[in-house]
């Protein structure tokens, strides 16, 4: 073999070992979110979330809303695995109050790579979300009103003080009247995953929320690892603190990808 064919052979070789040695390496895949997924809580409905909506999308986020059912643990987790099926890469997931339980759930699809809760409980597997007030102080004027049928709406009288003291009185008789009621016995269903065990995690918390005592927050955000922001606001937060939930979302979009590297 004379010396040019030789060295040629030598070349070709040498270029496709490189580009096995390529190939083995495993891609350093991990971007920034461009997804967000937005799950309401109970006694309300996706309609909540417009503002959070708006300031997302303005900067680029492709933003599903889940209608969540209220009728089940099961039914709410669904709604949301639907909304997680439609999504076209890495996706935040967040949940209010109620939804926070479901996104636990919920959370543990591999497309999701952060966890958002705005006020929202964080139960673990094997827990029920009703578990995670034993040992708090009562919400005493979060009452609820309770159907023979299990499902429970806010109290009118109570709506304003206890869930969303810092809307204006038009918004809240809006919210009051078409409010949607949970079937209570979702509280007692144990949840069989809990994503923040494997997912980064971030945490809003209302310092004047009166659905939830202060201190269950407070645990609930240290126990799950959560980075928390605190915002003077009520349990309506999602609604009356949309930049503040906004900008923790987008904080978490691009920290857990950062994290994943």
């Amino acid at each position: 073999m004379n010396k040019s064919i030789r060295n040629t052979l030598l070349a070709a070789a040498a270029i496709v070992s490189m580009s096995q040695a390529a190939f083995a390496q495993p891609a350093n895949t991990a971007q920034p979110a461009k997804n967000v997924v937005l799950v309401h809580g109970a006694f309300a409905d996706g309609s909540g979330w417009r503002g959070v909506y708006d300031l997302l999308t303005a900067r680029g986020y492709r933003v599903t809303i889940v209608q969540n059912p209220l009728t089940s643990l099961e039914d709410d987790v669904a709604a949301t695995k639907r909304a997680l099926d439609r999504q076209d890469g890495p996706t935040i997931l967040v949940g209010h109050s109620w939804g926070g339980s479901v996104i636990t759930e919920a959370g543990v699809d591999p497309k999701v790579t952060g966890l958002v809760y705005v006020s929202a409980l964080s139960p673990d597997a094997g827990e029920s979300t009703a578990q995670q007030y034993e040992g708090f102080a009562p919400a005493t004027e979060f009452v609820l009103d309770k159907a023979q049928d299990g499902f429970a709406f806010v109290d009118r009288d109570r709506f304003k003080a206890g869930f969303a003291h810092d809307v204006a009185d038009a918004d809240v008789a809006f919210m009051r009247d078409s409010q949607v009621p949970i079937n209570l016995s979702a509280f007692g269903t144990k949840l069989k995953n809990a994503a923040w065990r494997t997912k980064p995690s971030w945490a809003v918390i209302a310092s004047e929320d009166k659905a939830f005592d202060q201190a269950m927050l407070d645990h609930m955000a240290k126990r799950i690892g959560a980075k928390v922001t605190k915002v003077s606001a009520s349990h309506a937060l999602f609604m009356t603190q949309p930049k503040v939930v906004a900008d923790v979302i987008d904080q978490a979009a691009r920290q857990a990808a950062a994290a994943a590297k």
